[in-house]
């Protein structure tokens, strides 16, 4: 990530492009009032509720309730960073933007910008490899896909070769280093030299919603393996953080649901067949990085697996993540053994469009997993099976709804309704944890009040939790390291934990790398440890990009405050051993102690 810019030019950039005429460039704005109208991007409407305001210079949606200045919006509507939204911006106008860290910045633009062009070079050569190739070409057109569809994907193949990429490559002017960063070439072992990573593979080009060519996916056309090969993690290049096919879904998903496939035939089978807003994972089981890419287009989404053991399992895992980030997704259950390629080239479109249009929603589809795991034919699966339901049915907020599973329930086990309300009632079986019971259990806590300690996040002091979240900004964005890292250190961290996390993340940084969560895992051995660095990495904390610095401040701030409280009391400690033990010496220091404790008193009230 680029060094941060100063409040100062932030300011001068927002101030030059008015929201009015940005936001114009981009929708329809018709004036109503002292404020302008038109249809929200951001969600599916047909009365126009986005708001935009010359005067207060935001926007605001009362649909979906969207709402920001002119980079948010750019950040939004572009699906881009808070650095490229505001030099896209500054451009527009004219600004130079100066940077805290412009020489590191511009070296690792520079070395983007150069693995993107190497992957723009090899997409090209791989598509025109593939129209001189009958191997290649027959085998896509063997699947039913025609070149209309090759030539939208920029599909393509790869030689039967081994340093033939990387020969084309080196004549066009890219150095050795640079292409092995790419990625696509691999340094021999046993001997001096690389070869080309992708081989006698049909190959599809990974494009990201800015149209980049990010990375590359390769299918054996014979019987080799790996049958899948994808590119590896590069700078511009990672698997949690982009899906296949979004640059092509994206435009048809504002007015429809987005498709959740697992591979790549299953995107391009769908679109010839003219279900054009499918995207898959590459790879990896879906992350929330990716829902949270996928919720910029749509507010619907089908899972379509496999319908063997291992989709319906990775369905079970993607429905959570949606539920996670609290978005409403459905699972496809295709009527027979096969993935979504294969079904609608054996049955054909109409057939496709049937089975979505009986989807699973979640509680039906756990339901359905459970049924998986139990046979209820058995007595003791069954009342398994219901138990593990009714903790699942006792969150359902609407009584409606929760009575008619219930009901359906009562109908497939044949044990009675009021049993079954008892068992969701029961206050033994994994009732969400009360206030009361965070500490430890029964009659013996006022016992142990030395062993006390909260569980819950939300018992937690909040400088504890102002150390959490800003360790976790920290960890996410560079942006604010490089804002707090000359007043805020990690001794600073009051947690031995966060302290140790801090110092590693730190390091990172200052050696000029990102943070990577499997590195930062492994500089820990305590299971306790990582398990909590793993919660960390993957809370979510609701902060808007508007309120980050804001935010960061209010934590340090909060820190801070708790720190000058034990250091108040810790004197006051000391004043009252003075006191106590009438040590007639010790008025000097008596008198240093109670001017310190005024000082500390006075910046207590600075941090109120």
């Amino acid at each position: 990530m680029p060094g941060y810019y100063s409040d100062e030019i932030i300011q001068e950039v927002k101030e030059g492009n008015d929201v009015v005429d940005v936001i114009s460039e981009y929708l329809q704005l018709k004036r109503t009032g002292s404020n302008f109208k038109g249809l929200c991007p951001f969600h599916n409407e047909k009365t126009p509720s986005f708001v935009v305001s010359p005067s207060k210079q935001i926007f605001h949606c009362f649909g979906c309730g969207e709402s920001g200045n002119v980079i948010n919006f750019i950040m939004k509507y572009q699906n881009v960073s808070f650095p490229e939204a505001l030099e896209l911006l500054a451009d527009r106008v004219g600004i130079q933007l100066q940077q805290s860290d412009q020489k590191e910045y511009n070296r690792k633009r520079k070395k983007k910008d150069k693995l993107l062009e190497i992957n723009r070079e090899t997409a090209r050569y791989f598509y025109r490899n593939l129209s001189n190739n009958d191997l290649g070409h027959k085998y896509l057109l063997n699947r039913g896909i025609n070149n209309d569809t090759i030539k939208t994907f920029g599909l393509g193949y790869a030689k039967n070769s081994w340093e033939d990429l990387l020969k084309y490559l080196l004549h066009k002017g890219f150095t050795q280093k640079d292409i092995e960063e790419s990625g696509l070439i691999i340094k021999r072992k046993k001997m001096e030299g690389y070869y080309d990573r992708f081989r006698n593979r049909v190959m599809f080009p990974i494009i990201d919603v800015k149209g980049n060519v990010i990375g590359f996916g390769g299918r054996v056309i014979d019987d080799g393996q790996p049958k899948y090969l994808n590119s590896p993690e590069t700078p511009v290049f990672s698997k949690g953080y982009n899906l296949y096919g979004l640059n092509i879904a994206k435009k048809y998903a504002r007015n429809d649901k987005i498709i959740l496939v697992e591979g790549y035939m299953d995107v391009i089978s769908l679109y010839k067949f003219g279900i054009k807003n499918c995207v898959a994972s590459l790879g990896t089981a879906l992350t929330k990085d990716q829902v949270k890419l996928l919720k910029r287009y749509s507010d619907k989404f089908y899972i379509c697996y496999d319908n063997d053991n291992a989709g319906i399992n990775a369905a079970n895992k993607a429905i959570d993540v949606f539920k996670k980030q609290g978005l409403e997704s459905h699972v496809v259950i295709l009527p027979e053994k096969g993935d979504p390629d294969e079904y609608i080239g054996k049955h054909g479109k109409e057939a496709f469009y049937k089975v979505l249009d009986n989807p699973y929603n979640y509680i039906d589809f756990k339901i359905y997993m459970y049924k998986k795991k139990y046979d209820i034919s058995d007595l003791d699966n069954r009342i398994h099976f219901t138990r593990e339901i009714s903790k699942m049915l006792k969150n359902i907020n609407s009584p409606i709804e929760r009575d008619a599973y219930v009901s359906r329930i009562s109908e497939d086990t044949n044990i009675s309704e009021e049993a079954i309300r008892k068992e969701m009632s029961n206050k033994n079986s994994s009732r969400p944890t009360t206030s009361k019971d965070k500490y430890i259990k029964y009659n013996n806590r006022n016992n142990n009040k030395d062993s006390i300690k909260p569980v819950s996040y939300s018992l937690e002091p909040g400088h504890l939790i102002a150390e959490k979240k800003l360790l976790k900004l920290l960890i996410d964005d560079k942006n604010i390291y490089n804002r707090v890292k000359d007043n805020f250190k990690p001794e600073s961290f009051f947690n031995d934990l966060y302290r140790k996390i801090a110092t590693n993340v730190y390091d990172m940084y200052e050696k000029g790398l990102e943070v990577n969560s499997d590195e930062l895992l492994d500089c820990f051995n305590d299971d306790k440890d990582i398990n909590t660095i793993k919660k960390l990495i993957e809370e979510d904390i609701q902060i808007s990009n508007s309120e980050k610095i804001k935010a960061v401040k209010d934590f340090i701030n909060k820190i801070n405050y708790y720190k000058l409280k034990i250091k108040r009391q810790k004197i006051k400690d000391q004043i009252r051993n003075i006191e106590t033990n009438d040590n007639k010496g010790d008025v000097g220091k008596f008198e240093k102690l109670c001017m310190e404790l005024i000082k500390i008193d006075k910046e207590l009230k600075l941090h109120q």
